[in-house]
């Protein structure tokens, strides 16, 4: 540890050093849900969303289809997902603005979950499923809230059956120094805490989102020029 010989006045927080705690947000109201690039400084991954509900139990955004977003790209442009896994992760990178493409998407968190549900919908409002994607406890800051994928999802069906999705990027990103074994270890533990609130079918998957719609009032909110800007206060 460094500097541990450091008088109390060294390590005393005061009230103008502390973090804020970031206030719960309104229904309707703009924000960020982004997603720090995986071994980088950066964000690569910015959406504006609609907040649907915020409290102490759970955040709720609204993705609506056709919001201006920011996503990956390889440095050449082309899309992440057409390059072969062992070289996905590997090759340089940009990002660039797009469009949410097809149906929007419901996103669920709960305060400290290593993870984050999704919600989706076929056209015609037909749910589709629920998406658990595994990834860094949301951290709160006044624009938003940030966190880090961790490559492995899990999808579960209407009927309540689950299966993972995205292990064999999992495994590349280990391969590639971008998860260590410490994180695969966090990821799995987080991965297995998912499994048994979907066995026992506690919330979200309980609540009956997947009746809930927009309030037809809401526009679609905009994508900042300062996307990318660093929270001056930060929460868990």
């Amino acid at each position: 540890m460094a500097d541990d010989e450091g008088t109390a006045a060294d390590t005393t927080v005061t009230a103008a050093t502390a973090p804020r705690p970031v206030a719960h947000w309104t229904p309707g109201s703009p924000i960020l849900w982004r997603y720090r690039e995986n071994g980088g400084p950066g964000f690569h991954i910015a959406r504006p969303v609609t907040v649907v509900q915020d409290d102490a139990d759970l955040l709720a955004v609204w993705l609506a289809p056709g919001t201006e977003c920011v996503k990956p790209v390889l440095a050449d442009g082309t899309p992440v997902h057409a390059e072969p896994l062992d070289s996905r992760y590997t090759k340089p990178r940009a990002v660039v603005r797009d469009h949410w493409f097809g149906t929007g998407v419901l996103k669920l968190a709960r305060p400290g979950d290593a993870w984050s549900v999704w919600l989706f919908w076929e056209p015609g409002w037909r749910f589709k499923n629920w998406y658990v994607n595994l990834e860094e406890p949301l951290s709160r800051w006044d624009g938003g809230v940030d966190s880090e994928d961790h490559f492995l999802d899990i999808s579960v069906h209407p009927d309540r059956s689950w299966h993972w999705r995205d292990e064999d990027e999992f495994a590349q990103a280990q391969r590639d120094g971008l998860v260590d074994t410490a994180l695969a270890g966090r990821v799995r533990t987080a991965g297995r805490a998912a499994i048994e609130l979907i066995t026992a079918w506690g919330p979200p998957f309980a609540d009956d989102w997947q009746h809930w719609r927009p309030d037809p009032a809401w526009g679609v909110p905009s994508l900042p020029d300062d996307w990318d800007r660093t929270p001056a206060h930060v929460s868990s």
